[in-house]
């Protein structure tokens, strides 16, 4: 087995560090390159992966090829890497954003078997979504290698490709939302006198033990609302307070700009 990588960014170094840590891959499987060869050398000597000398030599006879680069760099990675894939035809899988198959197709030149991804921050904790869509070329086996791959950084799951700019909204976009909610109610904590450092603490306990629950339960979540709400209870009136000032509202409009932003680009 051989994955090469194709930039060692942030994203790409967390889902490196997944492959290894979760032990889905061994260390001597994985090669990665990039033009910055002082990040390759520092994920070779904390992970025992190989640090690639060119492009070529890491995509060379390799069983998949993951392109970590920048959208505006895909162009140049592809066109650098399109012979020695085109000879071995290896199973590409992208994290470009808002690059699609056909455009995958057309920068390299020839039809591949691909997979487009979408990670989002969390994969840093090992606990990324990722979207995935397999275009009608990648077979069961090479499906089942890329979801190996996805799920040793957090979890995955197969959407239509329409449907990127929704998921990008929600999963890609969403942890900026979720860190502006563990904000506003630690800075909320601090206005009814907890102290700074325990309003965060405590903020970000309560938000990581609810979804842990939630992800556990079989209930809808608003059964969980109405099971935290007593009649006439405290609860009650903040969740009056909140559908008031229009929580729900806003959030449904943060997803659906963000989607159409996405739709643009």
């Amino acid at each position: 087995m051989k994955i090469g990588f194709i930039g060692a960014g942030n994203m790409a170094s967390a889902i490196l560090r997944g492959a290894v840590g979760s032990r889905a891959f061994k260390p001597d499987e994985l090669y990665v390159y990039d033009i910055d060869s002082a990040k390759c050398s520092a994920l070779s000597q904390e992970l025992g992966i190989n640090a690639a000398k060119s492009s070529a030599d890491a995509v060379t006879g390799a069983d998949a090829v993951l392109l970590a680069v920048k959208p505006v760099a895909l162009a140049g990675a592809l066109s650098e890497i399109s012979g020695a894939v085109k000879a071995s035809k290896p199973l590409i899988i992208s994290i470009a954003a808002g690059q699609s198959h056909e455009t995958l197709t057309r920068l390299l030149g020839f039809e591949a078997a691909a997979v487009r991804v979408m990670p989002n921050l969390n994969a840093a904790v090992g606990e990324a979504m990722s979207g995935y869509c397999c275009n009608s070329l990648v077979d069961n086996e090479q499906k089942k290698l890329a979801v190996k791959l996805l799920e040793s950084f957090g979890e995955a799951t197969e959407i239509g490709e329409g449907l990127f700019p929704a998921f990008d909204a929600v999963s890609g976009a969403g942890p900026a939302f979720c860190f502006m909610f563990v904000d506003a109610l630690s800075r909320a904590a601090v206005k009814n006198g907890i102290p700074r450092d325990k309003a965060m603490k405590i903020a970000v306990q309560t938000v990581l033990g609810s979804v842990k629950y939630l992800a556990q339960s079989p209930e809808h979540p608003w059964e969980l609302v109405d099971r935290v709400c007593s009649p006439g209870g405290i609860t009650i009136e903040g969740v009056a307070a909140l559908q008031e000032h229009g929580f729900e509202a806003a959030i449904t409009e943060a997803v659906d700009v963000t989607a159409e932003k996405d739709k643009r680009m």
